[in-house]
């Protein structure tokens, strides 16, 4: 089904996400949503990029927000597009990875974001 055979989308142009696969040694961060898009699931952090930033920066600036490690090495992986019709929305996922900066550094758990257990880092 194409969005020009739904008339019922509110949004008529697709959202923008950065999410981030953060790795330490041989794991990565995934927490559960708390925020509007993918309440409750299990995801990798991230959010939308803003007007004029680079995948690179919104993933520093996004994963800084919700779990306040800083990241490097920051690297592009792949790219989604997500057309949701029962939801009405449409998505361009772009997906990087990153290595944090101290590994002694534990996340911190955000309003729109918080972790398994207490495992951080999942295998």
């Amino acid at each position: 089904m194409s969005l020009s055979s739904t008339p019922n989308y509110s949004c008529k142009h697709p959202r923008v996400g950065v999410g981030v696969f953060v790795i330490r040694g041989n794991k990565f961060l995934v927490g559960k949503r708390k925020g509007s898009h993918g309440a409750g699931t299990w995801e990798i952090p991230g959010g939308h990029l803003e007007f004029g930033e680079t995948f690179s920066d919104c993933a520093k600036r996004e994963i800084l927000e919700e779990t306040n490690l800083e990241i490097k090495n920051i690297k592009y992986q792949t790219v989604t597009n997500e057309i949701m019709h029962n939801e009405n929305k449409h998505y361009v996922s772009i997906y990087m990875k990153a290595e944090v900066v101290d590994e002694n550094v534990e996340p911190a758990v955000s309003a729109i974001f918080f972790l398994y257990n207490d495992e951080f880092f999942l295998a």
